[in-house]
């Protein structure tokens, strides 16, 4: 049977995985995960999730390798991981309100082959309109510094929203799982 390596170090990525029931190892690609210039977000997305699964075929040879990356835009502002309570209450408040768009983009990649494939999820958060107590006590609760917008949609952030659309659910997370499920398919791994 083929390995599957998911390049990433996410906690949350490594998560929504074992939701497929498929074994896998988890590593840290050691990608830089800055835009280039001009880059738009879904070209962003694609491109570091090509470059992780990539940086991490040497060690991992006749495998399937994920890369995953997702990029979050607010009124054509990249917002980053907020990493402190003042930067995720910032991020929030210029949140509310207002709609951010999630770009969430997948790369299978076959060690033995050279063939990648890759997909991209779209999909748009509908912020309801929040007061500073009630971003406040949300980061203090759930502290969501290391998650793109300063939310978990997982969890309590799901309360912040006015409505959600798109495809998968677990595209805002940070990982596609319909569409790596077709991904890994395509390469002959039964997910079911």
């Amino acid at each position: 049977m083929t390995k599957i390596v998911l390049a990433s170090s996410s906690t949350y990525r490594q998560d929504l995985l074992k939701k497929l029931g498929l074994e896998f190892e988890a590593v840290s690609p050691r990608v830089v995960e800055t835009p280039g210039f001009d880059e738009s977000p879904d070209n962003q997305a694609l491109r570091l999730a090509k470059e992780k699964a990539a940086a991490a075929a040497p060690r991992f040879p006749e495998s399937l390798i994920i890369g995953s990356d997702q990029v979050a835009v607010l009124n054509g502002r990249q917002l980053v991981k907020p990493m402190t309570r003042d930067n995720a209450i910032r991020q929030l408040r210029e949140s509310s309100g207002q709609r951010v768009a999630f770009y969430t983009a997948v790369s299978v990649l076959h060690t033995t082959t050279g063939e990648m494939k890759t997909d991209i999820d779209r999909c748009a958060v509908y912020f309801r309109s929040l007061d500073d107590r009630e971003i406040e006590r949300y980061v203090d609760r759930e502290r969501p510094f290391d998650c793109a917008g300063g939310f978990k949609s997982e969890g309590l952030g799901i309360v912040l929203f006015e409505k959600f659309e798109g495809e998968d659910p677990n595209a805002l997370v940070g990982l596609p799982l319909i569409r790596l499920a077709r991904l890994l398919t395509s390469f002959g791994i039964r997910v079911v």
